[in-house]
């Protein structure tokens, strides 16, 4: 959560960190400010409210003057949106200037200390501590103070830094919070992320944790906390800068959701070689594919759903034991992990906190973690033993759709892979599931091209729904978790996921009048249970949306209304179905007049635990 930006260079900084920010709300967009010095003082403009707000306060930038400066958008965590809480926070005679992306979690211990030594605090946040903590140390070498502070702070961070009395350079700091450094002719930047700087350069460097940043107008030097130098690789990113842009579409959502048979496409597609998958980057000969034991998938949200999909495909094709967990839970409930088990870390931005700290526990315990994320560079791409991309390209609307599916994918290929090397399914059974696989960018654009207009339709009788039930049997109960995160994320309407044999356990008891309920079918040997729980329902008064294959005209007799998706093994059905349930949520925050890219109280990279 939050997005940093950082620019100094030969132009004036405060319109570059504005345009920087609109890449980066997808991180936090309940507040924003900068911080920019002209050489004689540092000028903070902030306030709570979207970036619009702040843009139209200053001018489009223009308002303030200096070619060096720091910006911050926010999700709030300590402290309630408010100018005063907004970023970037001062020290008392305004000479100390800091951005913050991350949690102090030792923030109230600091801010205790500093009171007793005669330190005012303004706002409510674990930010301002930093500040304070910096001018307490602060006796003219910046980074001196810099690692002192950093021995003295607990949690995460990725920090932007100004001296007033350091016209010409501010640093950047980063521990287990995203942070890279951008270089170009015209100056060099900070950023969260890649989008933030990619209209202005392509060459990056990645930081790593405790590492220190100086920025000069022409230079970039890194230090380590032992203020040692450290030589970097500069890397160039490969994205095209309209991926980060809306090119025509409404919104980000809508684009991503469009864009997804490419990117479906681009996943499977180089790693399928004479009618064959080669998984390079897996790293695993195939004695340790035979010798695996285990698999683990940690996730958190969507990624979770995606691990539940791939826990059916793999142990129904390759005959390894899968459990998956929520990274948040993984470390606390103490796992046991046995030789012969592969840890799975599934995250669109390679950035989360949960499943960073997952990964680290795998690693702590000897086990061989590959992680399958979209960001080249990422903190989990970095530190995983192997790392699978998902070639999603820039994802930007909060409520993931591509990224979604490109992982979805990857667990396809890894099942193939694994199933076939294993013997547990024939040469001709791989044969024709590899023959289906690479039809779906096709089907995918199919559901795209034929069903809006439908799926518009429906959705605008539910803009008014109070309450939500999306049921399915096996792999279907997987997508109808999706269906319901979706709906519920950019709708805000009341949304639950039952095994559809779960109802009459007690979920049965909610269904009333008009209650929405999305029924999955994609499973031909369940469609008979599954259209029991569709019968049980309806006969409570509710409404029935069934999503099920081609041919399948059952359901449409007891549902009231049925979208239809192209046929395909079973194992490969989420990536079909979930298309209509991605529109679905889509159309009908759109109904609402709902801000769908920017969801409230969320936020794309949830990089605090």
């Amino acid at each position: 959560m939050c997005g940093i930006v950082g620019y100094i260079g030969k132009d004036q900084a405060a319109p570059i960190l504005l345009d920087g920010l609109s890449k980066l709300e997808y991180r936090g967009y309940d507040s924003a400010g900068l911080a920019v010095s002209d050489g004689t003082k540092i000028q903070i403009s902030k306030c709570k409210g979207r970036l619009k707000v702040l843009s139209e306060l200053t001018n489009g930038g223009l308002s303030i003057q200096g070619t060096m400066g720091i910006g911050h958008t926010r999700w709030a965590t300590h402290g309630a949106p408010s100018d005063t809480n907004s970023h970037p926070h001062y020290n008392s005679n305004e000479t100390i200037a800091v951005v913050h992306n991350g949690i102090i979690e030792n923030y109230s211990k600091i801010k205790k200390r500093l009171e007793e030594k005669g330190y005012a605090f303004q706002s409510q946040t674990d930010t301002e501590v930093v500040v304070q903590l910096l001018d307490y140390y602060y006796k003219g070498d910046a980074l001196e103070t810099i690692a002192k502070v950093m021995t003295k702070l607990e949690g995460s961070y990725a920090l932007g830094i100004m001296f007033m009395d350091r016209p010409n350079e501010f640093y950047a700091v980063r521990k287990d919070s995203p942070l890279i450094v951008g270089v170009s002719e015209n100056g060099n930047y900070i950023a969260s992320d890649v989008p933030a700087i990619l209209k202005y350069t392509r060459s990056v460097y990645y930081i790593e944790n405790g590492e220190i940043v100086t920025l000069t107008r022409d230079k970039v030097s890194i230090t380590n906390s032992d203020l040692e130098p450290i030589e970097k690789e500069l890397k160039t990113v490969e994205w095209d800068i309209t991926a980060a842009e809306k090119g025509g579409y409404e919104h980000f959502m809508l684009k991503e959701i469009h864009e997804q048979p490419k990117a479906v496409r681009d996943t499977i597609m180089p790693r399928i070689r004479d009618n064959d998958i080669v998984i390079d980057e897996l790293n695993m000969s195939e004695e340790d594919i035979k010798n695996l034991k285990k698999i683990y998938i940690v996730a958190c949200g969507s990624a979770y759903h995606t691990g539940m999909t791939g826990k059916y495909v793999i142990e129904d094709l390759a005959r390894i034991p899968v459990e998956v967990d929520l990274a948040s839970e993984f470390r606390y409930r103490n796992p046991i992990l046995e030789k012969g088990t592969l840890t799975v870390i599934i995250s669109q931005s390679g950035e989360t906190a949960d499943s960073l700290a997952a990964l680290r526990e795998a690693k702590k315990q000897g086990i061989k973690v590959l992680g399958i994320v979209n960001v080249v560079g990422s903190s989990i791409a970095r530190e995983a033993d192997n790392v699978m991309y998902t070639w999603a390209g820039p994802e930007i609307a909060v409520a993931t759709t591509k990224a979604y599916s490109t992982q979805i994918a990857a667990l396809y290929l890894l099942a193939l892979r694994f199933a076939k090397v294993r013997g547990t399914i024939t040469e001709e059974r791989f044969d024709s599931l590899l023959q289906d696989l690479c039809k779906l960018p096709e089907q995918i654009q199919t559901i795209l091209d034929k069903n809006v207009t439908q799926i518009q339709y429906i959705a605008s009788k539910f803009v008014a729904v109070k309450d939500s039930f999306f049921i399915g049997r096996g792999v279907d109960y997987a997508t109808a978790l999706e269906g319901s995160l979706k709906l519920k994320e950019i709708s805000y309407i009341h949304s639950e996921a039952y095994p559809a044999g779960e109802l009459k356990h007690g979920p049965i008891a909610l269904i009333e009048e008009d209650t929405l309920v999305t029924a999955l079918l994609t499973q031909e040997s369940l469609y008979k249970k599954t259209i029991s729980n569709i019968v049980e329902v309806q006969s409570r008064g509710a409404f029935v949306l069934a999503v099920t294959n081609e041919g399948n005209e059952e359901a449409e007799k007891v549902s009231n209304m049925t979208i239809y998706i192209p046929t395909t093994d079973s194992h490969f059905t989420t990536s079909l179905a979930v298309i209509p349930l991605q529109l679905l949520s889509y159309y009908v925050s759109v109904g609402k007049g709902l801000d769908l890219d920017k969801p409230r109280n969320l936020a794309k990279s949830v990089t605090v635990e």
